[in-house]
C-alpha cells in the first residue's frame, strides 16, 4: 500500500500499522472490544477525509494520558472496512486463529461497524455462542443487519451504544474485541471501566492497533498506537497483560484481563522489526 492521497479511492483519512510477532494466548482465548469506529488504510484527500469522519469527531481534539484521541470514522466510509486489500494488510484469519475462540463463548465485537469481524466471530462460535455487535452509529448496525441476514446467522446481538453507555451487561463476556477502535474512543477511561465490569473472571480484553513503532506501515500517526502507550493506558484502568501476539502484518495484538483475574500476568516483549533476508 502506498500512502499517496491520489492513489486511494474515496473513503478515509485514517491509517493502519506495521508487522508483528506473537507470544500468545492461553486457556479460553482472548477478548477484545471495538467501539465507535475503525482505523483506515491509505492517505486520502482532505475532502474525502472530511466526508468519512463524523461531525462529532471534528470538534476540539481531546487528549488522554498524553495521546491525542483520533477522530471517529463515519458510516459513510464503511466500504473501506470491507476493502479487498484488508486480507493482505491485516490477515484476519491469522488473528482469529490466535484468539483461540471456542464454540459457545460470548464475545463482544466493540465498534463492530458493518460487521467485518462480527460475521467471522459468529461462524466460529456456532449456534450456542453469541456475538454482541456494539456500535454508536445506527447506520452501521443497519449495514451489519444486511450482512448478517443472508448468511442466516442467529447468534448476533446488535447493540446501539452511546458515548456514555456501551450497553454491556456485567460479567457476561469471555472476550471483548477492539480492532482498530480503542484509539478513537472519546472516553477511554469510561469505556474501560464498563468493559472491565462486563468481563467474566477469566475474560479478556483484546486490543488490535496499528503499530506506531513501524514507519513502514502507511497509516497516519494519529491512528497508530505504540505498545508502551497501550500498556500505559490499559494497566492504569484495572487490567493486566496476559497475552501478546506479534505476527500480523501491520498491527499489535495485546490481550488483557482484569487485575483481579486468576489469569497469570506476562511481561511485555517489545516489538522488533522482522529482518528481511538479502
Amino acid at each position: 500500500m502506498h500512502p499517496c492521497p491520489q492513489r486511494r479511492p474515496a473513503i478515509i483519512r485514517h491509517l493502519l500499522i506495521g508487522r508483528a510477532r506473537f507470544h500468545f494466548f492461553g486457556r479460553d482465548g482472548f477478548l477484545s472490544i471495538v467501539v465507535q469506529s475503525f482505523c483506515l488504510v491509505g492517505c486520502l484527500s482532505p475532502a474525502h477525509a472530511d466526508e468519512a469522519t463524523s461531525a462529532d469527531s471534528r470538534a476540539k481534539p481531546q487528549v488522554y494520558m498524553g495521546r491525542r484521541i483520533a477522530p471517529t470514522m463515519s458510516y459513510s466510509g464503511a466500504n473501506w472496512l470491507t476493502r479487498e486489500t484488508r486480507t493482505r494488510e491485516e490477515n484476519p484469519e491469522k488473528l482469529l486463529k490466535a484468539l483461540s475462540l471456542k464454540p459457545g463463548q460470548t464475545i463482544c465485537d466493540f465498534g463492530c461497524g458493518n460487521g467485518y469481524y462480527t460475521i467471522r466471530l459468529a461462524k466460529r462460535l456456532g449456534p450456542q455462542g453469541t456475538v454482541y455487535a456494539v456500535d454508536i452509529q445506527p447506520e452501521m448496525l443497519d449495514l451489519l443487519a444486511r450482512a448478517v441476514k443472508p448468511r442466516g446467522l442467529k447468534n448476533v446481538k446488535p447493540v446501539l451504544a452511546t458515548e456514555k453507555d456501551p450497553g454491556l451487561p456485567p460479567g457476561a463476556f469471555d472476550m471483548v474485541l477492539m480492532v482498530d477502535v480503542y484509539h478513537e474512543l472519546s472516553d477511554p477511561a469510561g469505556a474501560l471501566a464498563t468493559v472491565r465490569k462486563s468481563l467474566k473472571p477469566e475474560g479478556r480484553l483484546v486490543l488490535v492497533e496499528f503499530r506506531e513503532e513501524d514507519p513502514t506501515v502507511p497509516i497516519l500517526p494519529l491512528h497508530k498506537m505504540s505498545q508502551a502507550q497501550v500498556m500505559k493506558e490499559i494497566t492504569a484502568n484495572g487490567f493486566k497483560l496476559v497475552a501478546q501476539f506479534d505476527d500480523l502484518p501491520w498491527q499489535h495484538v495485546l490481550g488483557f484481563a482484569r487485575d483481579d483475574s486468576p489469569l497469570k500476568a506476562i511481561e511485555l516483549k517489545p516489538w522488533q522489526p522482522v529482518e528481511k533476508a538479502n
